[in-house]
């Protein structure tokens, strides 16, 4: 089975960097007050916009001065490395498909992601980064299965007739996900992805 997933807060945990270096720019640069690491206000995935209502133009200076920093601190989901061996082993193909910018200042992006997969040994065959429209990434490569923390895109996902499986998160775990699997962790994911065989 071919298995796209995504990267950020469903194999790596990047809220915690993320909210780590947000803090410090709107405290530090922009001479406000942050968060204090405040996460329960966090109730949706545009949570920079929400958190500390900044404007287009000041998010994009964010991370003009700190998304290297973010995405080189990101840490592996627990058991996301030996589940993706795993699924590996047993024959699947598996699409690492991201968002993740690659147009900021001073941060390869493509580089730091490989690096990180790589000293995590964490195996894939493929990496897909700055996928703006994961639908049309998804299509091109045939995917199958989509594990992902956007239920918008769970949902676009299982509209198209394909499965997905949605990974709890701050920023989704209000949402009722309707009949898109939830799951809590990578050990879930590989006991819905069994199901879903």
């Amino acid at each position: 089975m071919k298995i796209g997933i995504d990267i950020d807060d469903t194999t790596l945990i990047t809220v915690k960097s993320m909210i780590k270096y947000a803090d410090k720019y709107d405290t530090e640069v922009l001479g406000r007050k942050g968060t204090n690491g405040n996460l329960g206000r966090i109730e949706n995935r545009y949570y920079l916009k929400i958190l500390y209502g900044w404007t287009v133009e000041e998010k994009f200076a964010f991370f003009d001065c700190y998304y290297k920093n973010v995405l080189e601190e990101c840490t592996v989901m627990p058991n996301a490395d030996k589940v993706l061996q795993k699924l590996k082993e047993e024959g699947n193909e598996l699409y690492f498909i991201t968002a993740r910018l690659t147009n900021i200042k001073n941060c390869p992006t493509e580089e730091i992601t490989r690096k990180t997969l790589e000293d995590n040994q964490i195996l894939y065959d493929k990496l897909i980064i700055d996928a703006s429209d994961k639908m049309k990434v998804c299509e091109e490569e045939g995917i199958e299965l989509l594990i992902e923390d956007s239920y918008e895109t769970c949902k676009e996902f299982q509209e198209k007739g394909k499965k997905a499986i949605l990974m709890t998160t701050q920023m989704n775990r209000k949402i009722d996900a309707g009949n898109i699997p939830r799951v809590e962790n990578w050990d879930e994911i590989y006991q819905k992805v069994k199901e879903i065989e």
